[in-house]
């Protein structure tokens, strides 16, 4: 019976972890395009799309270099914020607090892919998003695509190598 309630407990902590890792990587990164939208001037809301949320921004107003900004900004903020979480692994995982070293491990998963996925391949089949705003500064898609491809597999490998043993070991604990 007790081997049951921890499995159930474990269970409603990844959920929970999950849940709060997605919530997160939106409040991260439309946070950073709300900010930038705000600093240029050109905020106009936040619409809502199906599971997400994108930063809506009045037409026309920003200079080709400001657009790109305003597009890069969002990445550039989910991968400093999975950096930091990385560095500072040791120091979370050394909590007792089970929830929240497993809402610190997917929400540095979360950040540490899922933009530098899009960015490589996923862009193609909603519409482009940031990408399109990225390539305004006469960059190649492909130079981009091969750019946060290898960031992803970087990713991957800090994945392997030190976030999961990390977290793993720690919950064994």
């Amino acid at each position: 019976m007790e081997g049951l309630k921890e499995n159930m407990q474990s269970s409603m902590r990844k959920w929970i972890a999950l849940i709060a890792a997605v919530f997160l990587y939106y409040l991260i990164h439309e946070g950073c395009h709300f900010a930038a939208a705000m600093g240029y001037g050109v905020f106009e809301g936040v619409r809502v799309l199906g599971l997400g949320l994108q930063v809506v921004v009045k037409e026309g107003l920003m200079t080709d270099l400001q657009e790109a900004v305003f597009c890069a900004v969002g990445s550039a903020g989910t991968l400093f914020a999975a950096y930091m979480l990385v560095f500072f692994s040791a120091r979370i995982t050394k909590s007792k607090n089970k929830v929240l070293k497993a809402v610190c491990y997917y929400t540095t998963l979360v950040l540490l892919l899922l933009d530098p996925l899009y960015l490589t391949i996923q862009y193609q089949f909603v519409g482009g998003g940031d990408m399109n705003g990225i390539l305004l500064l006469n960059i190649p898609e492909t130079a981009v695509q091969i750019f946060f491809g290898m960031v992803t597999a970087a990713n991957g490998f800090l994945i392997a190598k030190k976030v999961y043993p990390l977290y793993q070991q720690s919950f064994r604990k």
